[in-house]
């Protein structure tokens, strides 16, 4: 969700198998620079591989380029590496979420094979991906400010994973300023 210059990324904790909950702390976002996260949701084995695997390659980039990954110059990368594998697909949906030089908000939700989408108010992906753009409509406003945008964000979540079942067991959400990342922890529905 953007703000005016921030951003905020949130997910839940929860990892399962349909209704079967196994954990409880179950990341699903990951800093990948300063100022960008990506999150990951989907299958639980293909987004422990991508996360190593961009991070192999933010690594190479951060040491051939000596510059950190632009959000946008991100995005592309987890574009064409889902693309790689589009005809044996990594079943994950990822979202790239951070700060450009310039500090103005960048989101980029994506599909399956890496089809990515720029948002300039929001993107939701996972079970609960519904409830989320329902609630994000009728919550987020234009230039929020770092707090404003995580009660919306924490609001957001909360509703939607209280209303699907495979969702939940509390949430993690960052806001993304251009001095700080701030990272708070939330207690959602929890059975």
């Amino acid at each position: 969700m953007s703000g005016k210059n921030c951003v905020a990324i949130a997910s839940d904790k929860r990892f399962g198998v349909k209704y079967l909950t196994i954990s409880m702390e179950f990341p699903k976002m990951f800093q990948a620079t300063d100022k960008t996260f990506i999150g990951i949701s989907g299958l639980a084995t293909d987004v422990q591989t991508l996360m190593e695997r961009f991070r192999f390659k933010i690594n190479m980039y951060r040491m051939n380029e000596e510059r950190d990954f632009e959000p946008i110059t991100l995005a592309n990368m987890v574009s064409s590496t889902l693309y790689e594998r589009r005809f044996s697909p990594y079943f994950v949906e990822p979202i790239v979420a951070g700060l450009d030089k310039n500090n103005n908000p960048y989101i980029n939700g994506m599909d399956l094979i890496g089809c990515s989408t720029t948002a300039c108010d929001f993107a939701a992906t996972g079970t609960p991906e519904d409830q989320l753009y329902g609630t994000c409509e009728a919550l987020w406003e234009p230039n929020l400010e770092p707090e404003e945008l995580f009660e919306t964000i924490s609001q957001t979540i909360m509703s939607a994973t209280n209303r699907d079942c495979v969702s939940g067991w509390g949430a993690v959400v960052h806001v993304i300023t251009p001095e700080r990342v701030i990272t708070r922890t939330l207690k959602t529905r929890m059975d």
